[in-house]
């Protein structure tokens, strides 16, 4: 058995402050690529300010995030977090990140992700505007 590996990146430019894109078919169409049929994907976020998480692809369920993460990490007040002194005005987005988490990996069975009901990889931004990535990483057989 030859062992494969396999790299992407994917660029994202978020208008807004703040979003949630389903790149589930991106990392579908690198896994053909690949041409790895059992093994795992590993997907990450590549900036510290954004995310890459596994869940539901529902618009309520989306703005519930948004709303949740707001009342957990407000923008605003900038002026209230320590790590802006520095000229930044992110801070909350580097604690959004660190709850939605940096990374999942998915098993791969029989050439497809092995995903539960209703399971989505999602690339989560929170300090948007501007050009970032995130890495798939596949390895297998």
């Amino acid at each position: 058995m030859v062992l494969k590996s396999y790299r992407k990146e994917l660029w994202f430019e978020v208008p807004g402050r703040r979003g949630f894109v389903n790149i589930t078919p991106q990392v579908e169409s690198a896994l053909r690529e690949s041409g790895v049929r059992e093994g795992l994907c590993l997907v990450n976020a590549m900036h510290i300010t954004a995310s890459v998480f596994i869940n539901d692809d529902e618009s309520g369920l989306h703005h519930d995030y948004d709303v949740w993460l707001e009342k957990l990490a407000p923008h605003e007040p900038v002026a209230g977090y320590r790590h802006n002194r520095t000229g930044e005005d992110n801070a909350d987005a580097h604690m959004k990140r660190q709850v939605m988490g940096r990374e999942v990996v998915v098993a791969i069975t029989d050439g497809k992700l092995d995903f539960g009901p209703w399971e989505q990889i999602f690339y989560g931004e929170f300090d948007g505007g501007r050009r970032k990535r995130a890495l798939i990483k596949i390895i297998g057989a």
